[in-house]
C-alpha cells in the first residue's frame, strides 16, 4: 500500500446550526447518542491503516481538544507518528459547500514536510459515514492519478447545495463546479499526492483565503484528477434540519448498521457510566438510549445521550436529548433538539415540527 498521511480539516462552520455552534465548530456536534461528528472522519482514517493524522482546528478549539485529547480512543497516542494539533486561521471558511481553506494548508507545511508519506488523505470533520478507503488507496496506485475525489451518485430530483463533479466515461474528473443539484456530489474528501499538494502550496501562495478546491479547479487541465464512488449510508450535517433527519434516521436498524459497523467501528472518547436506569413504569419504544440515562418516564422515537434523567410523568416524542438533560416531571416535549445540561421544567411543554425542531441551547432551563 502507498504511504499516507491524514489530515482532517474543523476549520469551518455552518451558518445553518444557529445556537448549536454558537460555542463549538460543527464537526464537534454530538451525534447518535455518544459521538461527536468528528469521530466519522478520524476512525475511518485509523480504520483504513492511516497512523499518522492531522487535524486543523478552528479559533474555538476547546470542544475539539476536550474530546480527542491525545488521540488515544484512536490508538494515535503514538511516539512516532499519531495525532497532530494543527492550528487553523482565526477567520476559517463558513460557505455550506467548502471545508478545506488552503491558508490552513500555508500555515502547517511543516506536517506535510516530515516523513517520507507519498499521499495525503484530506477529510472534513463532519463527514458523517462509514467509509473503507483502502480500495481508494489501491486505486489512486493502480491508476496512477496524482488525486482521487470521493463522490456519490445522487438520486434523482435530490437537491443540496455542493460540489458537483462532471465525470468523463473513465472516470477522470473534468469539471468542479458548485450548484443545487447534480449528478456525481463531491463528499468533501480526496487523496492527493503529497509532491503535488506542495508544489500548489508554492504556486499559489497568494490564494490563502481559497477553498482548496477551488485551486484544484483551477488546475484541472493540467492534473490527472481520478473519482472513487462511494455508495454507503451518508447523514448530511448542513443544518439543523439535516441534523434533526439524520438523528431520527438512526432508529432505523439498516442506517445504524450501516454507520456503525462492527467490522470497522466508529471510535469514541470512552466514558465510564453504567448501563441506562428503566424504572418500573417507565416506557420506551423505537429509541436509541446511551448509558448512565435514567428513565422515569415516556420516551419515544428518539435519540438520548449519556447520563440524561426522564422523570416520572414526563413525555419525550420525536427528540434529541444531548448529554446530561433533565426533563422534570410532567414535562412534554415533542420534535425538539435539547444541547447539553438542558433542563426543561415541571409541567412544560415545548413542541416544534419535523421541518422545523425547535432547539434548547446548551445550560438553559425552559
Amino acid at each position: 500500500m502507498i504511504r499516507t498521511i491524514g489530515l482532517v480539516t474543523t476549520n469551518y462552520n455552518l451558518n445553518g446550526y444557529g445556537v448549536l455552534t454558537e460555542e463549538r465548530p460543527a464537526s464537534a456536534v454530538p451525534f447518535g447518542g455518544r459521538y461527536r461528528l468528528l469521530d466519522f472522519a478520524l476512525s475511518n482514517m485509523v480504520n483504513s491503516r492511516i497512523q499518522t493524522v492531522g487535524l486543523i482546528t478552528p479559533y474555538q478549539y476547546r470542544s475539539i481538544m476536550d474530546h480527542v485529547g491525545s488521540g488515544k480512543p484512536w490508538g494515535l497516542d503514538k511516539k512516532s507518528g499519531g495525532l497532530y494539533i494543527l492550528p487553523g486561521s482565526v477567520y476559517g471558511l463558513r460557505d455550506t459547500e467548502s471545508r478545506f481553506l488552503f491558508r490552513d494548508i500555508l500555515h502547517n507545511l511543516s506536517y506535510f514536510r516530515q516523513g517520507d508519506a507519498d499521499y495525503v488523505l484530506v477529510s472534513s470533520g463532519s463527514l458523517v459515514a462509514n467509509v473503507d478507503y483502502t480500495p481508494m488507496l489501491s486505486q489512486q496506485e493502480v491508476r496512477g492519478s496524482q488525486v482521487t475525489l470521493l463522490y456519490r451518485r445522487t438520486a434523482e430530483g435530490e437537491k443540496r447545495k455542493a460540489y458537483y463533479l462532471t465525470l468523463n466515461g473513465d472516470g477522470r474528473v473534468t469539471g468542479i463546479n458548485t450548484a443545487e443539484e447534480g449528478e456525481n456530489q463531491f463528499l468533501n474528501s480526496f487523496l492527493i499526492e503529497k509532491s503535488l499538494l506542495l508544489r500548489l502550496t508554492r504556486d499559489f501562495s497568494t490564494l490563502g483565503y481559497m477553498n482548496f478546491i477551488d485551486v484544484l479547479k483551477m488546475v484541472l487541465d493540467s492534473v490527472n484528477v481520478d473519482s472513487f464512488r462511494f455508495d454507503g449510508q451518508i447523514a448530511f450535517m448542513d443544518n439543523v434540519r439535516d441534523y434533526y433527519r439524520s438523528s431520527m434516521a438512526l432508529l432505523e436498524p439498516a442506517v445504524r448498521q450501516d454507520l456503525f459497523s462492527r467490522e470497522r467501528p466508529i471510535l469514541t472518547k470512552i466514558h465510564d457510566t453504567p448501563p441506562a436506569l428503566y424504572t418500573p413504569g417507565s416506557s420506551v419504544t423505537h429509541t436509541v438510549m446511551a448509558a448512565g440515562t435514567v428513565v422515569e418516564g415516556e420516551v419515544e422515537n428518539s435519540v438520548v445521550f449519556r447520563s440524561c434523567r426522564i422523570e416520572k410523568g414526563a413525555v419525550v416524542k420525536n427528540c434529541v436529548l444531548m448529554e446530561k438533560c433533565v426533563i422534570k416531571a410532567g414535562a412534554r416535549l415533542e420534535n425538539v433538539i435539547c444541547d447539553k445540561y438542558v433542563t426543561v421544567s415541571a409541567g412544560a411543554v415545548v413542541c416544534g415540527t419535523e421541518e422545523n425542531p425547535c432547539v434548547l441551547p446548551k445550560g438553559s432551563v425552559v
